[in-house]
Formats: C-alpha cells, sequence, structure tokens
C-alpha cells in the first residue's frame, strides 16, 4: 500500500512513540476493506509497538480503524483511507495516541483537557481538500486529550450514501453530536472557543490588560507576519491580533511563485510565517477580528469583536482579503449546499455531476480544468465578451470535451430545491435573454475582496474598498500603516504583501522615532 520512501519516512516517525498503539480494524470482504488492511500490514511492521486486531459486523462504518492505547481512554477513528492530504492526519494521530507530546501551547492543553461534557465530533473530508487536515487533526488531539470527547474522520468518497443522505456538499464538514457543527477550517483553539462557553470573555478580559504596544498589526497573512518580524528585529514591543493566523494563504493549494520556494502549498507556508514570527517576541493573539480603529491621546485603538480593546503607538492594518461573491438571489440560501467557493476541496463531492465555474480569470479557468477530471460536465461563465486567463490555460480548457464556456454572461439567480442547488440562470448579454442551466454545483471563482469595511468612515478607502497608502504604506490616519490585498499596492500577490509588509513595518519604526511621545520608548 506504501512504498518505499513512505515507509522510511513512517518508521522513523514511528520511532517517537512512547506508549503501545492499538488499532482495531472494522473490515469486510470488499476491495476497500482489503486496502484498508494493506495499509495496516504496512503500519504495523514499522514499529513493534503497534499492533492490528480485526473486526466484523460491530456496528461501526466499514473500511474504517479505531486508534487506543492500554490504560486510556482515548476515541479516535478514521473511516475509509486516511490518505492524501490526509496521512499527514493518520500519522500526528498514531503519534499523539502514542504518548508524543503534541506542538501546541500548554494553555491550550489544559483547556482542552478541563471541557465537560460529552462531545460526539464527525468530520467529512475529501482526500485533495487543503483544508481538512486542520480540523481532522484539531479534533483528533481533542479526543486524545479528552477522554470525553470522540472523533471519527470520514472519507466522503468512501461513505456516497452517508454523504448523500447529509447532504454533505461542503468539506470539511463536522457534526457534533448529530448536528452540524461548522463548515470549512478551524483550528483547535477555535473548536474550544466554541464549545467552552466561558473561553471568550476569559480571553477578553485578558486582552484588555495588556499594555500598550510600540506596533500593533492587524492580520496574520504574509503582510502581518513579515510587519510583526521586522518590528520584533526592532526590539520593540510588538503585537499581532489576528482572527486567524495565516490569512488567506490557509485557503491556497499550490504556491510555485514565490521566490526561492519552487513549489509549497499554502497551509505550509501558513504555518512557516506563524513559526518564523513565534521565534521572536511577538504577543500573538489570534481568534480576535477587528471592528473599531480610533486614535486619542497619542494612541490608536483597536477595538475587538470580543468587546475588548487593544492600544499601540502605530497600528499596521493587513487585513488581507476573501472570496468575492456574485450577490445573486439564492447564492447565500445555498452556500456549502452547491454553491462553493473552493474546487480543490470540495470538487471531489461532485463526481459525476453536472457543475458551472464562474469567473473566465486564470483562477476559474484552472478549476475548470481540475474539475473537468472529477465531474460529469463542466459550464464556464464568463461576464466579457472573452476569457481573461493566461493564453496557455484558455489552450487547456479548451482541449477538454467536457467543458462548455459561456462568454458575454451575467449571472442573475441560483436556484434549488430548497436543500441543494439545482440549476443557475443568467443573461445574455448581447440578447437580454434569460437562460437556465440545470446543474448540481457552482464554483464560484471571480477575484476578492478587501476585509476593509470596518474601516470605512476611519480612512480612505477607494470605492472598492482598498486602503489608500502612500509609498511608505502610511494611511490617511497618521501613525496607521498598510499593507498586502487590503490596499491601493497592485498586483495582489504573496510575494508583494511580504515586500509591503516589511516596508510597512520599517515606516512605523520610523514614524516611531520622529514622534516626541515614541521616541524615548522607541
Amino acid at each position: 500500500m506504501l512504498n518505499d520512501g513512505l515507509k522510511a519516512q513512517l518508521k522513523a516517525y514511528l520511532e517517537r512513540l512512547v506508549r503501545p498503539v492499538h488499532i482495531i480494524a472494522s473490515v469486510d470482504d470488499s476491495e476497500r476493506s482489503r486496502e484498508l488492511q494493506g495499509l495496516l500490514a504496512d503500519i504495523r511492521a514499522q514499529s513493534d509497538k503497534i499492533t492490528v486486531e480485526e473486526r466484523s459486523g460491530d456496528g461501526e462504518r466499514t473500511p474504517s480503524f479505531a486508534l487506543t492505547t492500554p490504560g486510556q481512554e482515548i476515541s479516535v477513528r478514521f473511516a475509509g483511507l486516511p490518505m492524501g492530504h490526509e496521512f499527514t492526519s493518520l500519522v500526528l494521530a498514531l503519534l499523539q495516541v502514542g504518548g508524543y507530546p503534541p506542538k501546541v501551547e500548554q494553555a491550550v492543553i489544559d483547556q482542552a483537557k478541563a471541557i465537560e461534557g460529552d462531545f460526539t465530533f464527525e468530520t467529512y473530508y475529501s482526500q485533495s481538500c487543503q483544508n481538512c487536515p486542520d480540523v481532522v487533526q484539531a479534533l483528533n488531539l481533542l479526543a486524545v486529550l479528552n477522554p470525553r470527547v470522540r472523533h471519527v474522520a470520514i472519507d466522503g468518497a468512501a461513505f456516497p450514501q452517508e454523504v448523500e443522505a447529509r447532504q454533505v456538499m461542503a468539506v470539511p464538514t463536522v457534526y457534533l453530536n448529530g448536528e452540524v457543527f461548522g463548515q470549512g477550517r478551524t483550528s483547535l483553539e477555535e473548536v474550544i472557543a466554541k464549545i467552552d462557553t466561558g473561553s471568550a470573555a476569559r480571553a477578553a478580559e485578558a486582552i484588555n490588560e495588556k499594555a500598550p504596544f510600540d506596533v500593533l498589526v492587524v492580520g496574520g497573512g504574509p503582510a502581518g507576519a513579515a510587519s510583526a518580524i521586522y518590528a520584533a528585529r526592532k526590539g520593540i514591543r510588538t503585537g499581532v491580533v489576528a482572527e486567524r493566523f495565516g490569512g488567506q494563504v490557509l485557503d491556497t493549494l499550490s504556491i510555485e511563485n514565490f521566490i526561492s520556494i519552487p513549489h509549497t502549498e499554502g497551509p505550509k507556508l501558513a504555518a512557516a510565517l506563524e513559526q518564523h514570527v513565534r521565534e521572536y517576541e511577538v504577543d500573538i493573539i489570534n481568534l480576535q477580528r477587528a471592528e473599531r480603529l480610533s486614535a486619542t491621546g497619542g494612541l490608536v485603538e483597536v477595538g475587538l469583536a470580543s468587546g475588548a480593546k487593544l492600544r499601540s503607538k502605530t497600528v499596521i492594518l493587513a487585513t488581507g482579503a476573501r472570496w468575492r461573491q456574485m450577490n445573486v438571489p439564492g447564492e447565500d440560501a445555498y452556500r456549502n449546499k452547491g454553491v462553493a467557493y473552493c474546487p480543490h476541496c470540495d470538487g471531489p463531492l461532485f463526481k459525476g455531476k453536472r457543475v458551472a465555474v464562474i469567473g473566465g480569470g486564470n483562477s476559474g479557468v484552472e478549476a475548470a480544468i481540475d474539475l473537468a477530471g472529477i465531474v460529469n460536465h463542466v459550464t464556464l461563465i464568463e461576464f466579457d465578451s472573452a476569457l481573461r486567463a493566461d493564453e496557455v490555460l484558455q489552450r487547456k480548457l479548451r482541449t477538454l470535451a467536457n467543458v462548455d464556456i459561456i462568454t458575454s454572461a451575467r449571472t442573475t439567480e441560483v436556484t434549488g430545491d430548497g436543500q441543494k442547488v439545482n440549476g443557475l440562470v443568467y443573461e445574455d448579454r448581447k440578447s437580454g435573454e434569460l437562460r437556465t442551466l440545470t446543474l448540481e454545483g457552482i464554483f464560484v471563482q471571480i477575484g476578492l475582496l478587501p476585509n476593509t469595511e470596518w474601516l470605512r468612515d476611519v480612512l480612505e478607502l477607494t470605492p472598492r474598498g482598498e486602503i489608500v497608502v502612500d509609498a511608505h504604506g502610511q494611511t490617511s490616519l497618521p501613525g496607521v500603516f498598510a499593507a498586502g490585498d487590503a490596499t491601493t499596492v497592485p498586483y495582489k500577490q504573496i510575494v508583494i504583501a511580504v515586500g509591503e509588509g516589511a516596508k510597512a513595518s520599517l515606516a512605523a519604526f520610523d514614524h516611531l522615532i520622529r514622534t516626541p511621545s515614541g521616541a524615548a520608548d522607541a
């Protein structure tokens, strides 16, 4: 099942096991069960601390397997084969069940262990989803730390009838005690915050007690990370407040244009950015959304959704951007019920079905090419009279027999049966005629919107919502700088955001040493 290279890597990892790991497999005579048996045999062969027991007719999903250890109440199960992106989740689960300490702050571990109540989580994933491993790994670890938490990670492709019955049309989708708990990427801290009802108030109280920063960065993407590193290297008091560290990079599958790194994936780059920031004395305040900005008494104040407030001598706004929506009737009602924004994550759920891709730029054409290898048929819809993607991508797209291209088309409505998408209405911009497509999925790929609505009455913004900055990253409010995709700087690229973040941080430091109130401390 595993090639020699993976076996060698797995063997090296499993040498870190502290205690035995007992694997209990639920199998039958199906081909999928034989594949699972082969995988477990390869795992067992890599460590004498691992044993495998096979059972049939035990009431569990088949094929599946649970990871346990003698003397501990741990309930971690994988239903299907955790390969692709989820192989890493399997390796981590083996290590954590086997007693290897997780790389998580002790305060988070203590909070996870202290949670009271009984929680059964079920996570539906696809092997091609780059967002799913974070969710699976977070819930696996929670189940390892707390005996009253159970978690099963389910490969949706292995259980299509279950996916259909539950109308799972986006991954990751998490159920808690039989009810939908959440969809999309989430972290261990976010899960704990949702089920530990007192955590938000405790966090807000702790934030309010923080002393003013010299530089406070709002946003944890590439621009925010670069800003924090450059500020911390100056030896000044630096903080980062972010809704989720990593930002939109977390939702990016393949990155091939970050100079000196020929290829990486978004989650890997985001983890590297955070690790780099943590090498310095930076106060990272995660899972907090900024909602207010004001300047009083020589300080800039950032108000958070939790009600807490942070103060700083200078602020760098690196709030990034998010996927642009179509803003047509039916889009909100059928989000994650056929309307999707990540073809890599959700594409496998539409195998054999008909889908549309909205947008003829590089992202839209790449999505159509990828989906064409999975679904029955793809219709690409572009507002302009011609596609805007690179010519090499257009040539590839036009070779695919199961792809139709419609230009000069404006999507006007998403239709559905009350539970899931069943069609799309668009206007032919040349004739004005309304036409309907019958389909099961819609992938929206029409660009980005800056996350700046909360700044509209405070800073100068463009009509598109971008923060107006000068050559130094200075905004219209003294002491407030901005960098990255949220600004007027052209070409929204990761490498550009990193450079702009560094520049804004240097400008903020220059502002500090030239400002009488900040010169002595800086």
